[in-house]
C-alpha cells in the first residue's frame, strides 16, 4: 500500500518507516497536518498514520480537515500517539474522524493488523461519517488543554534538564585535559578550552579567536586538515594526525577527530574538534621504529654470514641491507689495506654518489684520511659517533653532509684478533640517532661481521688448496672435472659440441733433471701464464699434472675449429721463449683432444678419453691426436680442402652458373638466379654442398660473396652494354653475411660503379636467417631496398614465420620450397600448402616463384595455382654465364624461353 505518516519527530518517522517498508509498503512522510494536507493534493495513498501533538495543525484537526474534504473525506485514518491517557481520548479520536486509535509504541503486527483493518472498512463502504455537535466541540477543546499543560509540564522538566546537562558540558569544557574546540568553515576558531589553548601556546582565548587555525598545522599536513574540515563540513567525521608549530615555537604531534555540529535545521554549523597531544608517544613510536630498523639490519646480515661465503659479496649486501632494511641513507665497509698502508672503502651503497666520491677522495689521501672518524675509529679501536654531523668540528665533510640530507653518523671498528682490520660506517637522515640502544646492537653487528671476515679468509685459504695449484694458480684436476661438467650442461641444452684438451710438455723431465726442480717450477709457472694469456679465461685451464695442463673449449661449431685454434696455438707456444737460469728455452708440446658428446657423456670419461688421445699422439709422433681417429682424419681432410679453398680465391677458381626463372603464364624468361661454382682443375667442378659450409666455417663466405656480387654486378653491366635483353639477377646471401656489419657497406660499394647496377640485382634470404632477428633484419633489408636492389625470401616453409613480421618485411618475391613443390603431386595436402603459400603472398602485394620444377605436372598444377614464375630442370639447370647469354640473352631473340625448352627437347 502507499501509506503516508504524519508526526513531527523525526525518529518516530525513522522508527515507523523502516517497520512498514519491510513490510512491503511504499511511504510518504509529512512532519504536520498542513504539510500532509499539501501532499494529499497531489499524491494518491490508501491510508493515514498520524501523531496527535503536532506543530501548526494537530492530529484531531487534521482528522476534520480529511473528513470535510470532498475527495478525501473517505480516506482511512489511523491515530498513533504517546498522549494516550484514558479511554475517553480514544472516543474523542474516534468522534473526530479517526478510523483506529493506537498508543506509542505499538508492535508491527498490530499496526499492520490496523491498517488492514481501516482498509477493509474502507472498501465496505460505510454511510458518511459525520462529525458530532458542540458537545464533541467542547470535549475536544477540554483534552486539548490538558494535553498542552502536560506538554508545558514536560517542557519545564526539559529545561531544568538542560541547565544541568549546560553546567556538566562547561565544567567538561573548562576542565578537560583534551583540547576541546569549534572551528568554522574557513577553518577560523568559534571556541577553544584551556587545555587546546595549552596545546597551541596561547595565552588566552582572545589571542586566537576567530583565527584561521590553518596557519599553525605544519606545512606538509595542511592539505589533509582542509579536506577533514571540508568533509566534516558535508556531515562526515574524520580522525587525522599532524604536526602544528605553536605560537611559541614549539612542535607538537595531534591526533584530532572531528565531527559535525548540527543546527537546528539539521544544517552543519561548526566542527567540534576533540584533540589529544599525542607527542610523546610518536618519540616512542619514533625510538621503537628506529630500533626495529637496526634489529632487521641486524638479522638480515647475520643471516647473510651464515650463508655468503663471498668476502665482496658479503661487504656489497650488508651494505645493501644497511640501506634497504635498516633505513640508514648510506652504509660502507673499509678494509684496511697493511701492504699500502691505505684505507680502502670495498663496498657502499648509498643515495647520493657525490657525496659518496667525496668519502672515497678523502680516505685516499695520505694528508686527510688520519683526520677522518673511519681512520680514528680503526686506530683507536673504538666506536666513534657523531648526532649532529653539521656542526661537528670532527666532521670534515659537514656542509656536503648536510646537503645530502645526513644527519648523523657511527664508525664501528671490524676487530679480528684484536686488531682492526676495517671498520662499517652508516648515515643516518635523522638528528641525534644513534643512542645507547642502537649503539649495543651494532656494536654486536660489527663483532658478527669480523668474524665473518676471519672466518671467510681461512675457508678461502682451505679451499684454494682444495681447489687450486698453488705453483701456478690454475685449477686442479677436481675443480676442472667440475668447471667441465657444467659447461658440458650448458652445451646440451643448447646443443653444441665442446672440446676437451690435454698438454704435454716436451723434455719437462730433462730439464728439471738438469736445470733442477726451482727451474722446473719457474717453467711450468711461466707455461701457466702464457696459457692464460692466450686463452683469456682462466676458468677454462687447469694444470692436471706434473707437467700436464688441461683447457676446454666451451662452444665448438665443426672440428677444424679445433684444429685451427690447435695449429695457430702450438706454433705459438713453441716459438714462445721461455727463459730458466738466464737462457732461453723452446718448449713442444703434445695434445690429445676429446669431443662432446662424441667421445664421452660425462667429463670423466672425456677426460680419460682426452688422456687416451694425447698418449696416442706422443707415441705417434703427430702434434695432436682426436680420441676419434675418424675425426682426426675428417678435420685433416677439412683443413686441406680449407687450404685449397684460399688457393680457389687467389687462383679465381670460382664461377657463377645462372639459372633461369621463367612467367608461368608466358612463358618469357623474367629473372634468374646466380649460383656459385668452384672449377677445382684437379677434380673438375665441386658440388657446393661440400664447399659452401667451409667457406662459412672459416668466414671465408664474406670474401667470396662479395666477389659474387661483384661478379653479378659486372656480367649485367656487360650484357645490358651490348643491347641484351637484360633481366635481374638473384644473389643468395649467407646468414654470416647478413649479420656481418660491413655487409650494407660492401653492397653500397658494389652497386657503386655504375647507376644502373641496382636495378640488375635481387637479394634471396632463407626464410630462417630472416626470422633469427627480425627487428634487426627488417632494418637491413629497408636500407637495402632503398637502393634499388628487390628483396627475395627464399625455401619460404621451412621455417618459423610470424604473420605479423612477414606482413613488416620490405620484400618483393617469395620463393617456394623445393620440397613443397615435389610434395604436392603425391599429398593432397601438399597442394592446399602451396595454394595457401601463393595466396598469402599475393594478399602481401608478393611475387611468387616455385623452385625445383622438374615434371610438366608441377608446372601446370602451378599455373593452376597462380604462381607467377618457376625455376627448375624443368627449363634449365644453372648454366655458365656464357652459354646463360647466348640462350637467352641475345639481342632481338624470337619466342620465349619456354620455346627454347621446347625445341631443345
Amino acid at each position: 500500500m502507499n501509506l503516508l505518516i504524519v508526526d513531527d519527530s523525526p525518529t518516530n518517522l525513522k522508527l515507523l518507516r523502516a517497520q512498514l517498508e519491510s513490510e512491503g509498503h511504499a511511504i510518504f512522510e509529512a512532519h504536520d497536518g498542513v504539510d500532509a494536507l499539501a501532499l494529499l493534493n497531489h499524491q494518491r495513498v490508501d491510508a493515514v498514520i498520524s501523531d496527535i501533538l503536532m506543530p501548526r495543525m494537530d492530529g484531531y484537526r487534521f482528522c476534520q480537515e480529511i473528513r470535510r474534504h470532498e475527495r478525501l473525506h473517505d480516506l482511512p485514518i489511523i491515530l498513533y500517539t504517546a498522549t494516550y491517557t484514558s479511554p475517553s481520548d480514544e472516543k474523542l479520536a474516534l468522534d473526530m474522524g479517526a478510523d483506529k486509535y493506537l498508543k506509542k509504541p505499538a508492535s508491527l503486527e498490530s499496526l499492520v493488523a490496523a491498517l488492514h483493518e481501516v482498509i477493509a472498512m474502507s472498501h465496505a463502504a460505510p454511510p458518511p461519517r459525520r462529525l458530532q455537535g458542540v458537545e464533541v466541540l467542547r470535549e475536544y477543546s477540554e483534552v486539548l488543554v490538558h494535553k498542552l499543560e502536560q506538554k508545558a509540564l514536560q517542557l519545564e522538566q526539559s529545561n531544568r534538564d538542560l541547565a544541568a546537562r549546560e553546567a556538566r558540558l562547561s565544567a567538561i569544557f573548562e576542565h578537560d585535559p583534551e583540547c576541546i574546540k569549534l572551528l568554522a568553515a574557513d577553518g577560523s576558531l568559534l571556541e577553544m578550552n584551556p587545555a587546546g589553548l595549552q596545546m597551541i601556546e596561547a595565552d588566552s582565548f582572545q589571542q586566537v579567536a576567530n583565527r584561521n587555525l590553518h596557519f599553525l598545522v605544519a606545512e606538509e599536513y595542511r592539505n589533509a586538515f582542509r579536506e577533514l574540515t571540508a568533509s566534516v563540513f558535508r556531515g562526515e567525521s574524520g580522525t587525522l594526525e599532524f604536526q602544528i608549530t605553536g605560537l611559541k615555537g614549539g612542535r607538537h604531534w595531534l591526533k584530532m577527530h572531528a565531527t559535525p555540529l548540527p543546527g537546528e535545521r539539521g544544517e552543519v554549523t561548526a566542527l567540534l574538534g576533540i584533540t589529544r597531544n599525542i607527542t610523546e608517544r610518536k618519540k616512542a613510536d619514533d625510538r621503537i621504529e628506529y630500533l626495529n630498523r637496526v634489529y632487521a639490519m641486524l638479522s638480515g646480515i647475520n643471516t647473510l654470514i651464515v650463508r655468503v661465503r663471498d668476502r665482496d659479496e658479503l661487504f656489497m649486501d650488508a651494505c645493501r641491507i644497511a640501506v634497504e632494511q635498516g633505513g640508514f641513507r648510506m652504509a660502507m665497509l673499509c678494509i684496511v689495506d697493511r701492504s699500502a698502508t691505505k684505507i680502502v672503502p670495498l663496498a657502499s651503497v648509498g643515495k647520493d654518489e657525490e657525496l659518496l666520491s667525496a668519502i672515497k677522495d678523502i680516505l685516499s689521501s695520505s694528508v686527510e684520511a688520519p683526520k677522518t672518524m673511519i681512520a680514528r675509529a680503526i686506530s683507536e679501536k673504538k666506536i666513534l659517533v657523531s648526532n649532529y654531523l653539521e656542526s661537528d668540528p670532527r666532521i670534515l665533510l659537514g656542509k656536503k653532509y648536510a646537503k645530502s640530507g645526513v644527519r648523523s653518523m657511527i664508525v664501528l671498528p671490524l676487530i679480528v684478533s684484536g686488531e682492526a682490520v676495517g671498520a662499517l660506517a652508516l648515515y643516518a637522515s635523522e638528528i641525534e640517532f644513534f643512542h645507547e640502544d642502537e649503539l649495543t646492537l651494532l656494536t654486536q653487528l660489527s663483532c658478527d661481521i669480523a668474524f665473518a671476515i676471519d672466518h671467510i679468509e681461512k675457508q678461502e685459504r682451505l679451499d684454494y688448496l682444495a681447489y687450486y695449484d698453488v705453483l701456478t694458480g690454475l685449477a686442479n684436476r677436481s675443480l676442472f672435472i667440475d668447471r667441465v661438467t657444467q659447461y658440458m650442461r650448458s652445451a646440451a641444452s643448447s646443443k653444441r659440441k665442446l672440446a676437451l684438451y690435454l698438454f704435454d710438455l716436451e723434455r719437462f723431465k730433462n730439464i728439471n733433471d738438469s736445470l733442477g726442480q726451482p727451474a722446473g717450477d719457474e717453467l711450468l709457472r711461466q707455461v701457466g701464464e702464457w696459457i692464460t694469456c692466450n686463452a683469456g679465461d682462466v676458468n677454462l685451464l687447469a694444470r692436471v699434472g706434473s707437467n700436464h695442463f688441461a683447457a676446454v673449449m666451451p662452444e665448438v661449431e665443426q672440428g677444424g675449429d679445433v684444429a685451427r685454434v690447435l695449429d695457430k696455438s702450438l706454433k705459438a707456444f713453441l716459438n714462445h721463449p721461455f727463459r730458466l737460469n738466464d737462457c732461453i728455452y723452446r718448449i713442444a708440446a703434445k695434445v690429445g683432444v676429446a669431443l662432446f658428446p662424441d667421445d664421452g657423456a660425462d667429463a670423466d670419461t672425456l677426460f680419460k678419453h682426452a688422456e687416451t688421445a694425447l698418449k696416442n699422439a706422443k707415441a705417434s709422433g703427430d702434434r695432436y691426436l682426436f680420441h676419434n681417429r675418424r675425426m682426426t682424419e675428417s678435420v685433416a681432410e677439412r683443413l686441406a680442402l680449407e687450404n685449397q679453398l684460399r688457393e680457389a680465391m687467389d687462383k679465381e677458381e670460382f664461377v657463377l652458373h645462372y639459372q633461369p626463372k621463367v612467367n608461368l603464364a608466358s612463358g618469357k624468361l623474367t629473372s634468374a638466379e646466380a649460383l656459385i661454382r668452384w672449377n677445382d682443375p684437379r677434380t673438375g667442378l665441386v658440388p657446393p654442398a661440400r664447399f659452401i659450409p667451409i667457406l662459412e666455417e672459416t668466414g671465408l663466405i664474406h670474401e667470396v660473396g662479395r666477389w659474387a656480387l661483384r661478379k653479378v654486378i659486372e656480367d649485367y653491366l656487360r650484357w645490358r652494354a651490348a643491347g641484351m635483353a637484360v633481366v635481374r639477377i638473384a644473389v643468395n646471401v649467407s646468414p654470416l653475411q647478413l649479420r656481418n656489419h660491413d655487409f650494407i657497406a660492401d653492397i653500397k660499394q658494389a652497386i657503386s660503379i655504375d647507376a644502373h647496377a641496382a636495378a640488375g640485382l635481387e637479394l634471396e634470404i632463407t626464410e630462417s636467417l630472416i626470422m633469427e632477428d627480425v627487428k634487426h633484419s627488417i632494418a637491413s633489408l629497408q636500407t637495402i631496398r632503398a637502393m634499388g636492389i628487390r628483396i627475395a625470401i627464399d625455401d619460404f616453409g621451412t621455417g618459423f614465420s610470424s604473420l605479423s613480421y612477414l606482413a613488416k618485411l620490405p620484400l618483393d618475391t617469395l620463393k617456394i620450397d623445393r620440397s613443397f613443390v615435389h610434395d604436392m603431386i603425391s599429398e593432397p595436402e601438399g597442394t592446399t600448402l602451396v595454394s595457401t603459400i601463393i595466396n598469402l603472398a599475393h594478399s602481401l602485394k608478393l611475387k611468387v616463384v616455385a623452385e625445383g620444377v622438374e615434371t610438366e605436372e608441377q608446372s601446370s598444377l602451378l599455373r593452376m595455382l597462380n604462381c607467377d614464375e618457376i625455376q627448375g630442370y624443368l627449363f634449365s639447370k644453372p648454366v655458365p654465364s656464357e652459354i646463360f647469354e647466348t640462350r637467352f640473352l641475345e639481342p632481338n631473340l624470337e619466342g620465349s624461353a619456354r620455346d627454347y625448352v621446347e625445341n631443345s627437347g
